[in-house]
């Protein structure tokens, strides 16, 4: 975090020269002259926004992502072979082993993720109501 911090206060300095230079050398080259105020309002936004944007990044780089097992909790897919009570499910477009809580599942039905066992999902199967 230091070194972020470090990185974006000399990006944020080298950015403000810059402008400053653009302001003092380059606009009047092309016959724009800009009262200092309006360079004190551009370096004061620009400095806002930099703050914004690391605190931001910040904020997001520190949230840790949940992947695999825990991830797959709620999910629904299809039986991919039969569930006998050890098969295969597909969900989310991958392959996974799967157990069955209801026992045989017949390949093609609709289970939802409810656990896991290992490096196994639990799934039971999805009860559609009847009309």
């Amino acid at each position: 975090m230091r070194t972020r911090l470090i990185v974006a206060v000399v990006s944020t300095a080298l950015e403000e020269t810059a402008i400053v230079l653009i302001w003092r050398w380059v606009l009047p080259g092309f016959g724009i002259n800009l009262p200092l105020g309006v360079l004190v309002a551009a370096m004061v936004a620009w400095a806002i926004f930099s703050t914004a944007t690391f605190l931001l990044t910040t904020r997001i780089l520190k949230k840790q992502p949940v992947v695999g097992l825990p991830s797959m909790l709620g999910s629904k897919g299809k039986v991919a072979s039969p569930l006998a009570p050890e098969g295969l499910v597909k969900i989310r477009g991958e392959l996974w082993g799967a157990v069955s809580v209801d026992g045989n599942v017949a390949e093609g039905e609709e289970v939802e993720v409810v656990g896991e066992k290992g490096l196994r999902l639990v799934v039971r199967r999805v009860i559609k109501p009847t009309r």
